[in-house]
Order: C-alpha cells, then structure tokens, then sequence
C-alpha cells in the first residue's frame, strides 16, 4: 500500500498549503527506519517551510545516559526518554508559522504503547523478555494507567494541532545498531498503532511510498505547496545534513562502546531490573 506515491487512507480534502495565517501545520508520520528525516529535510528545503523534531534518542541519551543504549534503559529511564521528546516537540511546534514535523507527539505514546505490549526490550530473546516480564509484575499495572493517560494527552493535542499527516510505510532496512528496537514484530505493531490512531483520531492522513524524490514529489502535489529550490538539489542537500548529523551519533557510539565492560554481572544487572 503506498509504494507507487499514490495517497491512501482518510484523505479527505487537503488543507490548502497557507492554512489561514498561520499556514499549514503538517506531519510526516512513520515508524523505525522509514526515512522520516530525510523526507523531512527535503521537503523542508524545497519549500522553505521550516522542519521540527525532536532530538533522536540516541541525541537525548548522550546528554540523559551518557554509554547507554535504548534497549540498556529500564521503564522509568523510558519514560524520561519520552517525555523529553514530548517536551522537545511541544516547544519547536509552539510557534506561529507553518512547519513540517518529523514524526509527531503521537509517536512517543505509540513507541510506549507498543513497549508495553511486546516487552520492555523488543529485541531480547525469549529467556530475557521471560525475566523482564517477571521483574515488571509489581509495576505494570501502573505502567499501563500511565500510557493511557499519556495517550489522551498525546492524541488530543495531536487533533488540535496537525492539520493532516503524511504516514510513511514500511519499505526499508531496519538497522539493528541498538538504538532502534531489533524487533520486527515491534515496528509492525508501531505502523499499525500509528495508523489505528490516526483513523481513532480523524486527522486526514495520506500514506505515501516510493523513493525519497517520490515522496517529496507527492506531498508538494497534495498539498499543492510551493517550490523554492529544484526537488533533485534539495534532496542531495538533505542527505548531505542527514548523513552528517549520523556521523555525530556514530562517533558518540564508537566512543563510549571502546569504554563497555559487557560483563555477565552487567548483563544480568539489566535483565533482572524493569
């Protein structure tokens, strides 16, 4: 679904590119390696209409974890890690010009949610999710109100403040580096959770596929958006600053990985803490 370009889902009428004044309020939605950055990027830099994110986990653990990595943090050091992003997301869309946002604040509930329901570590094996599953008896229950209220809050502000969403499917390699859950099953559940609330939540949504010049190319076509640079130029551009910006966090990686002591009471200090 989505891989020739062609806009799918509740797609009703687009919002024009100017949406009032403030001008259209966009979000570019999709799971783990989906290609959200540089889709964003390059939209971004073709039309001149300002890009928000969040910092990427992997940003936010070198200032919260320093050496950790996503799979290494319990439930509550996930928490902290979603509600920075939360916060992150919430401050650079506060403005009062248009933007298109990488990913949404949808996404750290969907990413919470789906932790829930598959396992605090996605990608463990079966002895490890075992353990954590027992380590986490005293706590879920909690943990389950919490992301319920999470929820309402994430959803409610997403309705209000999005004015469509573009969702991009699954169509690439998922790069098991440590900082992405290694899980299969955990991104697919992630998609659906994303497209389950968008339809929950009625924001007109299009899922659009193809090569990142086809992306591009049919989001300005939908949402008839003007162009200020040549799609091929702004496209290399992107991936120039994309790839610089994976370097950082490579380097950061590199770095703290030479420091590991990957120890057996290490490894069982992880697996035994919720």
């Amino acid at each position: 679904m989505g891989n020739s370009g062609t806009p799918t889902g509740r797609a009703g009428s687009p919002p024009a590119a100017s949406t009032g004044e403030r001008g259209l309020h966009l979000a570019i939605s999709g799971t783990y390696s989906s290609g959200k950055s540089t889709t964003t990027e390059a939209l971004s830099i073709a039309t001149g209409i300002p890009r928000t994110h969040a910092m990427t986990s992997r940003e936010i653990l070198m200032d919260l974890v320093p050496g950790k990595q996503v799979q290494e943090l319990s439930a509550s050091e996930l928490t902290m890690l979603g509600l920075r992003r939360l916060e992150e997301r919430i401050h650079h869309e506060a403005g009062q010009g248009p933007f298109i946002s990488d990913g949404s604040v949808i996404h750290e509930w969907v990413y919470g949610e789906a932790r829930m329901r598959v396992g605090i570590n996605p990608g463990a094996n079966f002895l490890l999710k075992t353990v954590k599953n027992i380590a986490g008896l005293p706590v879920k229950r909690f943990y389950r109100q919490y992301m319920d209220a999470y929820g309402a809050v994430t959803k409610a502000r997403a309705k209000r403040i999005y004015d469509a969403y573009v969702h991009l499917p699954v169509e690439f390699t998922m790069k098991t580096d440590g900082h992405r859950p290694v899980s299969e099953k955990f991104r697919k559940l992630s998609d659906d959770l994303l497209i389950e609330t968008l339809e929950e939540l009625e924001i007109p949504y299009h899922v659009v596929g193809g090569s990142v010049r086809e992306r591009v190319e049919r989001i300005v076509e939908i949402f008839d958006l003007p162009l200020v640079m040549p799609l091929d130029e702004a496209i290399e551009r992107a991936d120039v600053r994309v790839r610089q910006a994976i370097e950082v966090l490579e380097q950061d990686d590199r770095f703290h990985e030479a420091q590991r002591t990957k120890s057996l009471r290490r490894r069982i200090s992880y697996a035994l803490r919720f």
